[in-house]
């Protein structure tokens, strides 16, 4: 399966400890034309990780030598471009949140069907790509995005992001000099209800402020009681 425009398979990385899981998600995912490499460790996780260049990575939340959310950092840093899902068979909210300020874009329980998991890593692929019908440069001040090749440059300097910080960075250029609540990002970037808990977005907003606006002018604004803003600061 491709991305439109993209003529290259999708490359999917899974790593689970069970081996019925990983021949079960190798099968699903090669149907429809994936390229799967599996891994039951989280050290070949990372080998794989930084020998190909990964679309999507499926991980099992519970490994047996580490657990998975100490792990997503190393992924992604390895693989920044790289979706990463963890699949867990504990499906509670606390559970979500810790895998995803760690880093991951998505979050899956255990048994899922296996439809479900095609579908999601179509989902987070189309949501760090963006609709094709979208422009395909936003700007705002220094500040670049190219949605059709998925680069962000500040200056012209390059600016690698995670998936769910390109989702971020785009929304808050999209909407430069607005001002978006806690909430709004919640539900347009990460498309899950926390029950009004700001924690990850918080988190992901100062991790992409370190990039996006490291020894530069800052750009991403935080509005006391309010939320969020993209927007050049006055004199």
């Amino acid at each position: 399966m491709t991305v439109p425009g993209d003529e290259t398979p999708t490359r999917v990385l899974v790593v689970d400890d069970d081996a019925g899981i990983r021949l079960l998600l190798e099968s699903v995912l090669a149907a429809p034309g994936y390229r799967v490499v599996t891994t039951g460790t989280a050290a070949d996780a990372l080998v794989a990780a930084r020998a190909e260049d990964f679309d999507a990575i499926l991980l099992d939340r519970f490994l047996p030598e580490v657990d998975a959310v100490q792990l997503v950092p190393a992924l992604r840093a390895a693989a920044p471009s790289a979706a990463i899902v963890m699949l867990s068979a504990v499906d509670d909210v606390d559970g979500r949140i810790s895998g995803l300020r760690a880093g991951a874009d998505d979050f899956l329980g255990k048994p899922f069907h296996v439809s479900e998991v095609l579908a999601r890593i179509d989902a987070v692929r189309r949501r760090s790509a963006g609709p094709s019908d979208d422009p395909q440069l936003l700007r705002y001040a220094d500040l670049e995005m190219d949605l059709a090749g998925l680069q962000v440059r500040r200056a012209g300097d390059p600016i690698a992001l995670t998936p769910t910080e390109f989702r971020l960075l785009r929304f808050l250029l999209e909407n430069a000099e607005r001002v978006l609540s806690r909430g709004q990002l919640l539900e347009r970037v990460w498309q899950f209800d926390f029950g009004g808990s700001g924690e990850v977005v918080e988190k992901a907003v100062s991790t992409l402020r370190r990039k996006v606006d490291a020894g530069r002018d800052p750009l991403i604004q935080t509005v006391r009681g309010f939320g969020y803003c993209l927007r050049v600061e006055g004199p």
